[in-house]
């Protein structure tokens, strides 16, 4: 129901002129990677060949519109249609235009020969056939994403798999195919480690009594509740990424909301500009993934730490800002999707000078955030 209410919502802002990435099939994705081929050498072979510039969807802060959900309560960014180019004609862009073709190239391989590779795979194997090109992990991924924005296909569709750090427990029944359930709840403080196989995780079966839906940024405070069974006292699904959010992570949080759309998402987080950067990731999605951002966003609401919490917290735990604190200030304060009572926080964090972190609730006894979970629950104390 929430997947029919974003595609509606995505039709209505097509004046927009906004554009994602298609899931596609490997024959798919193979034709688009053939006609570009073939377009280039058309180019080539005409009376007057020049090498053209490769159009790519433009992944720069000006190309982002944002989606305030006028059918759901869900927001989420998107690029419009705007282009950049990687020119072969231009020194600077030079090595990047060759490295677009020799990335389509593997991906087409990949998908030939029916594999599933890492991005981190996906470099080794270039920086040993084509050294000159690709020198570091980071050139590997932007690059993906170039191919991305030129066939506006996923990256999964190109047969690259998701790394994963995230883990899952709770009240949660799952089951992939032709294997038998596993239960959530008993794989104590470890989790069920989700699988970087975006195929398997749309597959899976799933079953639930949770009334909540817990993302936890820290994976020791994910350790903490799931020893003290946390899920138990409050009927709840949890999951951490173990910080930052990966896209194996935030596939499986979609498609658990998709699968369960009454449980509300509540995020467990430190009171700092990170924690904060943590909730967006997940709500609206990140620049980072560019055309495939849409597909991720889930309507996560911010249960703790906050502001209002403060007084809970012994002043001694407080932490100064530090200058990477205030560069991710200056990010979000910056971006047309933060919510104003998030706005709000941060301001209180740059007034304060302080930032506190999830741990310091210890103060209160090693099986205290179980309580306070509960009490902003009950509260309803979640923005």
């Amino acid at each position: 129901m929430e997947e029919h209410r974003r595609k509606s919502s995505i039709r209505f802002f097509a004046d927009q002129d906004l554009c994602y990435a298609d899931i596609l099939a490997p024959y798919e994705v193979r034709a688009r990677i053939q006609v570009a081929v073939l377009n280039f050498l058309k180019i080539l072979n005409s009376p007057d060949p020049a090498i053209s510039d490769l159009p790519l969807v433009s992944r720069n802060s000006r190309n982002r519109r944002v989606s305030h959900g006028l059918l759901t309560d869900l927001s989420w960014i998107f690029l419009s249609h705007s282009c950049s180019t990687r020119s072969l004609m231009r020194a600077n862009a030079a090595k990047a235009f060759v490295r677009v073709w020799k990335v389509m190239e593997m991906c087409l391989q990949i998908l030939v020969q029916e594999k599933r590779v890492t991005q981190r795979e996906l470099f080794y194997k270039l920086l040993c056939e084509s050294p000159d090109y690709f020198s570091s992990q980071l050139q590997v991924n932007r690059t993906i994403q170039d191919v991305v924005a030129l066939l506006r296909c996923s990256r999964y569709s190109l047969g690259i798999m998701a790394s994963s750090r995230g883990i899952v427990c709770g009240r949660l029944l799952l089951q992939e195919p032709n294997q038998e359930v596993v239960d959530c709840s008993a794989c104590g403080s470890s989790g069920y480690a989700i699988s970087g196989d975006l195929n398997l995780l749309e597959k899976l079966i799933m079953r639930s009594d949770a009334r909540y839906i817990i993302v936890v940024e820290k994976h020791a405070i994910f350790q903490r509740l799931a020893e003290d069974r946390v899920f138990n006292q409050i009927p709840s699904i949890l999951l951490t990424a173990k910080g930052y959010s990966d896209l194996a992570t935030r596939f499986l949080l979609h498609r658990i909301s998709r699968a369960f759309p009454d449980l509300p998402i509540l995020a467990l987080v430190d009171w700092n500009p990170a924690g904060l950067a943590v909730v967006c990731t997940f709500k609206f999605g990140s620049m980072g993934m560019g055309l495939e951002t849409h597909r991720y966003a889930c309507n996560v609401k911010w249960l703790g730490l906050r502001g209002d919490d403060l007084h809970l917290i012994p002043e001694q735990s407080l932490v100064p800002l530090n200058s990477q604190d205030l560069r991710i200030v200056k990010s979000l304060i910056s971006s047309d999707t933060l919510q104003e009572n998030y706005r709000e926080e941060l301001e209180l964090m740059v007034r304060s000078g302080y930032r506190a972190e999830i741990e310091a609730l210890y103060f209160h006894g090693f099986d205290y955030l179980g309580k306070y979970i509960a009490t902003k629950i009950v509260q309803a104390s979640y923005i």
